[in-house]
């Protein structure tokens, strides 16, 4: 029996926009200059008689979730599995928890990337990853919907008199009896460590700077650390280059180490992301022996090492992560798609995953509960979302109790996709102090609220209606 809680979906609506990155990023051998954003605007009724409007936002980052096809191809598809996948939404007509619509419609997500592969005639399916990404804004609209309909956060929207089914119904019996309230927060943490980006490109030092970029944003690593204040940096590495991989740590040691006593911090952490670029185990052994012997100052600041070998994680058994997670914590990101791929990583000696808003609202909050679950750690990362999804993204990191830090890559890389975002939150946005000021996002629906857009008015660069 529905619960008067319980939404149902009037109309769905989604629009692009396209940001052009200030400067590049390169990970994993790929380098990004520009994204696509697709959003979201759906309208429900509750059961009750209670309407609301919610609006989900995402990068399409198709070089990330769709790395061995062509660009413009896989952007295509990314865009295409949205529009249909909003045409399909259009007609559901079931009454229900935000939690089991998109339950629902991600039983669909294989056939529907099938069609569209078959459609475009691309070369090779459409990975789960991928299809994911391209229906995340509907899912986050869906979730933020249900809060604003009722006047509520959606994270206190998880607890048995508003859901019909408990956890065990999404993941498995090790969850019977139990909800999302009791692995998620009832008001989000104050403030959390941002998490800032050295991608392979980005200068360390002045030497480093080819051009400057005169737009009032700092260039270096040490003009980033005085400015923002930072205290946690995540460094992008090769995986397939120990000399270079090592060289660029103990790099960023020596630049950080002046900017921080100037400003009297002793104590900073990093965060390494192999991309999945490393061949095996073996490579991260010899890259930590080697860093600990180059700068022991820098192995003691690892916080941990994020998805160092290949995201198939069937596909490569041999990859078993026991010895390197003994030594740091060792997280899937790219591979984490589903219980079954966590479980597995356990398998294979993986200590923690990474949680991304891209993967789907309801998605991640299963896997935050799964993993706390079994004990592992939990870190967030942002896909470097921009603006609404950057908030999306923070909130997780909010009100998921083990995570430590929030990342904030486009204030780097495409800032004028926060254009508009910055005075409404400052406190997201102007980093001083290096933390976020999560305390917020406290708003019905997913924490925070949208200027006043549509599919026609909405984005700032490049809009259409798909």
């Amino acid at each position: 029996m529905a619960k008067s809680t319980d939404q149902r979906l009037l109309s769905v609506e989604t629009w692009t926009e396209k940001l052009i990155y200030r400067s590049p990023m390169k990970f994993g051998g790929r380098v990004v200059t520009e994204v696509v954003i697709l959003n979201a605007a759906v309208e429900v009724e509750t059961a009750g008689g209670r309407r609301g409007r919610g609006l989900g936002s995402m990068p399409m980052c198709n070089v990330w979730s769709w790395p061995n096809m062509q660009v413009a191809l896989a952007e295509r598809a990314h865009l295409e599995f949205g529009k249909r996948l909003a045409d399909r939404v259009r007609n559901y007509r079931e009454t229900a928890h935000p939690l089991d619509i998109t339950h629902d419609i991600g039983s669909w997500y294989a056939d529907l990337a099938a069609e569209v592969v078959r459609d475009l005639d691309i070369p090779a399916p459409m990975p789960r990853l991928a299809q994911l990404v391209a229906a995340s804004p509907i899912e986050a609209a869906i979730h933020d919907a249900h809060g604003r309909a009722l006047g509520i956060n959606s994270y206190d929207l998880l607890g048995p008199e508003y859901c019909s089914h408990d956890l065990a119904h999404y993941l498995n019996d090790d969850f019977r009896g139990e909800y999302l309230d009791r692995y998620t927060l009832r008001k989000p943490k104050s403030r959390m460590p941002l998490y800032h980006l050295v991608g392979a490109l980005d200068p360390l030092s002045d030497a480093d700077v080819t051009t400057r970029l005169d737009d009032g944003l700092p260039n270096t690593l040490p003009e980033w650390i005085a400015d923002n204040g930072l205290t946690h940096l995540k460094i992008k590495l090769n995986g397939d280059d120990l000399r270079w991989d090592v060289d660029r740590v103990v790099g960023v040691e020596t630049i950080s180490a002046p900017a921080q006593a100037e400003r009297g911090c002793r104590n900073w952490h990093y965060s390494l992301d192999f991309n999945e670029k490393c061949a095996n185990v073996e490579y991260v052994l010899d890259f930590l022996a080697h860093l600990q012997e180059r700068s022991p100052s820098a192995f003691d600041r690892v916080h941990y090492i994020e998805q160092p070998t290949h995201r198939d994680l069937r596909a490569h058994p041999e990859n078993k992560m026991h010895a390197a997670a003994k030594i740091k914590p060792v997280v899937i990101d790219e591979s984490l798609v589903d219980l079954e791929s966590l479980l597995l990583c356990r398998e294979l000696g993986y200590s923690g995953v990474a949680l991304k808003a891209c993967k789907g609202h309801g998605e991640a909050l299963l896997m935050g509960a799964a993993a706390q679950k079994y004990g592992m750690f939990l870190c967030v990362q942002d896909l470097s979302c921009p603006g609404a999804s950057l908030l999306h993204s923070a909130s997780l990191s909010a009100r998921i109790p083990t995570v430590e830090g929030v990342e904030s890559n486009s204030r780097q890389y495409c800032p004028s996709g926060n254009d508009g975002w910055r005075d409404r939150y400052p406190a997201m946005f102007k980093i001083t102090d290096g933390t976020i000021g999560t305390s917020v996002l406290d708003e019905p629906g997913l924490g925070f609220s949208w200027p006043t857009v549509s599919a026609t008015s909405g984005a700032k660069s490049e809009a259409r209606t798909i």
